[in-house]
């Protein structure tokens, strides 16, 4: 009976088993088709939200009222939230038909804040970041930021710095960001290591690159820190030293930063692979089937053969023959140049091919990098528009005007692919310098001892490249205040106008026994006759007044000019400059011719012609540069009367230096028996000047030195003006009956030497001279330096 009841039932369960089986492929895919929840959204609850409105979170929801609910939305729309930004908890429920969208709302940001900084200030630190006051916090982006701001710190070598966020929380779930910077000290570099360096020493290889070694007694010293950037620019800087010295094949196979064994500082170690050295062994120029002039552009090349392989001649050539074959009218010629290694015999062979290239015409022209100077300031010094022709001449020459403005550290034009194949836009990339300028002048003579100057001037007034300028000169002896203003382009046309005013009092008793004052103003106006000249033109009105005369102790020539007069003047002056820089020449020359005639009403009349030149060569690689200048005037009375004293010609100083100011011309004895200065009507003065580096002394100290002659003569005055104006020479005076005048066209020289610092305060010049040539009544002035910087 037990077996037959334990068989029935294991039948049983089988017949289940078989109806399970059987049915589940009919019902089963009923159940499968269906949701999680069944059920529709009947309507979704949003709890938590404090500023968000439910509308803008129903917007980022994937489901609503009337859908299905799916688990799939539901995770949709809580990433969608958080994805937001608005909140840092986000959470939805079923109840029923019903959804419960729970938030907990990020704060909103109050104020942002930096503290601790101490070497970087936190204007140039929350320009990094993206948090900023009225928006939302999120851990995301203050992350970001405190990235951001490692950067800066490392950049200028900071590399212990840390930096922690922290939240200050405020009612209405606002919050104060505050990022504490504890900069732990600059991160020097302490060694820089060389290998591979066969031809030239580290301490050759050390004055090339930017990086330094740090050193307490020279601590001033920049870049001692690790910079990426900068040592990746470093390997560049190894690379064209290499390939301008004869090593066509180096490599710098590596830079390699390293903590120092103590952990206070970085090793930096370069290694060179620098191959032979190369000389050339010949040059050539192919010039096809054009109809060049091969003598002028044999003219331009730098490579010479015999010479030591240089690639930045090569570049130099490439260019230079660039511009020479588009002067010849080949506008769209192409300058290849070939280098054809041999290295058994350690020599180089160079082609340049000059072809006819494609055919390019500027598309658009954009300008990049002016933060301050207006578009139109920089566009009408291009002389060249969108649809010519492209131009390389052009360009140079473009590039050498908005130099010559003075506004930017650099101008570089990049050519970018335009809409068709024949088309380029072309890119002026600018980058600013500061325009304005503040400088200070301390000299000492043995007239005058200590004497200081104040000058404020700005090129690029308000970015549109009007030019402003304020000087004041004060000492014991002279007060001037000189005010300029010029708008280069005066209503958009290529002529400039500007006005002048001045006021000055100069007390020049030790010098001459007389005090001058004087105020006035001028008009000018000018414009340019080509590429390289330009004529200009003035009208000037002053009042003057000669006074502080003591009749028994100054001269009878300066006794006689005692008293008011007004002076009337036209003027004109014709300028050619080619210089290669305004700023610091090396090449060219600067030539001016001026004139003035004076006696259109007024007391002064006569007519005045002054030239001026400086040329300047330079060698050894631009690092020497040799400046001729020369000086001349003359001055012409049209009247019995003679030359007005303040329109005469007092030279010293500045303009001949080993001299003092009035200290060289004609003179006459006073009754104090003392030389008076009475001004020249001629003057011709020359200058030799050599500006060289210190060898020796690291080129980021800014140290310069400079020899140098100044030589010439100053003389020539009308004897019977003298006396004129009812002087009596006779008399009891200590030279009384006696109205000598000391004159001497013999050559006076001096030659003397200068310390030139580019200071962090402004460039800052000492210079000695020596009189070698002088007469007995010449004053002397042996010791100057000036001072300047830049805001």
């Amino acid at each position: 009976m037990g077996k037959y009841l334990m068989h029935l039932r294991f039948f049983r369960l089988i017949v289940c088993l078989a109806l399970i089986l059987g049915v589940a492929p009919i019902v089963a895919p009923q159940f499968v088709s269906q949701p999680a929840y069944a059920a529709n959204v009947s309507r979704v609850v949003i709890r938590g939200n404090q500023r968000v409105e439910d509308e803008t979170i129903l917007s980022y929801m994937q489901l609503g009222v009337g859908d299905n609910i799916d688990d799939e939305l539901v995770d949709e729309s809580i990433k969608s939230l958080f994805q937001t930004g608005l909140f840092r908890d986000v959470g939805i429920v079923r109840q029923g038909t019903s959804l419960i969208v729970t938030v907990s709302e990020n704060p909103l940001i109050n104020v942002v804040n930096i503290e601790g900084n101490k070497d970087i200030d936190d204007e140039t630190l929350l320009k990094e970041v993206e948090a900023r006051e009225r928006i939302i916090f999120t851990k995301a982006r203050v992350a970001s930021d405190t990235r951001r701001l490692l950067g800066v710190y490392q950049k200028q070598g900071f590399y212990n710095v840390t930096i922690t966020p922290k939240m200050i929380r405020l009612p209405e779930n606002r919050i104060n960001l505050v990022f504490e910077v504890n900069e732990g000290g600059k991160t020097h570099i302490n060694q820089i290591n060389f290998s591979g360096n066969d031809n030239f020493s580290d301490g050759d290889l050390k004055d090339v690159i930017v990086t330094k070694e740090y050193s307490q007694i020279f601590f001033f010293k920049r870049n001692t820190t690790f910079d990426a950037d900068r040592l990746a620019y470093d390997k560049e800087l190894l690379r064209r030293y290499y390939l301008k010295n004869g090593f066509a094949d180096v490599q710098i196979v590596s830079a390699d930063p390293r903590v120092a064994d103590d952990g206070d500082g970085f090793i930096i170690d370069f290694v060179v692979e620098e191959g032979p050295r190369y000389d050339v062994a010949d040059v050539a120029i192919n010039i096809g089937d054009s109809n060049l002039q091969p003598d002028a552009l044999r003219a331009k090349v730098k490579t010479g053969v015999g010479d030591t392989y240089d690639a930045s001649k090569v570049d130099k050539s490439v260019e230079n023959l660039t511009l020479e074959a588009s002067k010849q009218g080949f506008v769209f010629a192409k300058v290849d140049p070939r280098v054809d290694r041999n290295p058994d015999g350690k020599t180089v062979n160079i082609v340049y091919d000059i072809s006819e290239g494609p055919r390019t015409y500027v598309e658009r022209i954009d300008i990049a990098g002016n933060t301050r100077t207006l578009d139109h300031v920089i566009r009408r010094e291009l002389r060249l528009f969108e649809g010519d022709a492209y131009n390389r001449a052009l360009v140079e020459r473009a590039r050498r005007r908005l130099t010559a403005m003075d506004f930017f550290t650099k101008v570089d034009f990049r050519e970018e692919e335009g809409s068709a194949p024949d088309k380029i836009v072309l890119v002026v990339e600018v980058e600013e310098k500061n325009t304005g300028e503040l400088t200070f002048s301390i000299g000492y003579s043995t007239v005058e001892t200590v004497v200081g100057a104040v000058g404020v001037s700005e090129r690029n007034l308000f970015g549109r490249g009007w030019q402003a300028k304020l000087n004041t000169s004060l000492s014991f002896k002279k007060q001037q205040v000189d005010f300029s203003f010029t708008e280069p382009y005066f209503m958009g046309m290529p002529i400039s106008a500007g006005i002048d005013l001045f006021a000055n009092n100069i007390d020049n008793e030790d010098a001459s026994s007389f005090t001058s004052q004087q105020i006035g103003g001028a008009l000018r106006t000018g414009f340019r006759l080509d590429e390289f000249s330009s004529l200009s033109f003035k009208y000037l009105i002053a009042f003057r007044d000669v006074k502080g005369i003591d009749v028994d102790t100054a001269s009878p020539a300066v006794i006689a000019e005692e008293g008011n007069s007004l002076k009337s003047a036209i003027g004109s002056a014709y300028t050619y400059d080619d210089l290669d820089n305004p700023l610091k020449p090396t090449s060219g020359l600067r030539a001016q011719l001026e004139t003035e005639v004076a006696g259109l009403g007024g007391d002064a009349q006569y007519g005045l012609v002054e030239a001026r030149a400086w040329w300047f060569m330079s060698f050894l690689d631009e690092k020497v540069t040799l400046k001729l200048e020369a000086n001349a005037g003359h001055i012409e009375p049209f009247s019995n009367d003679g030359l007005p004293l303040q329109d005469r010609f007092f030279k010293g100083a500045d303009s001949f230096r080993g001299f003092a100011q009035s200290g060289i011309g004609p003179k006459q004895i006073g009754n104090d028996g003392e030389f008076d200065s009475i001004g020249a009507e001629n003057y011709a003065i020359g200058t030799v000047e050599m500006i060289f580096p210190l060898w020796g002394i690291p080129e980021e100290w800014g140290l310069e030195g400079a020899v140098f002659s100044d030589f010439g003569t100053v003389f020539g005055t009308d004897e019977e003006s003298v006396a004129a104006g009812g002087v009596n020479c006779a008399g009891d005076g200590v030279f009384a009956g006696d109205c000598t005048v000391f004159d001497s066209t013999n050559i006076r020289a001096a030659v003397g030497a200068g310390l030139i610092w580019q200071s962090p305060f402004g460039p800052l010049r000492i210079e000695a001279a020596y009189p070698v040539l002088k007469e007995d009544f010449d004053e002397t002035e042996k010791f100057r330096f000036s001072i300047g910087t830049r805001f």
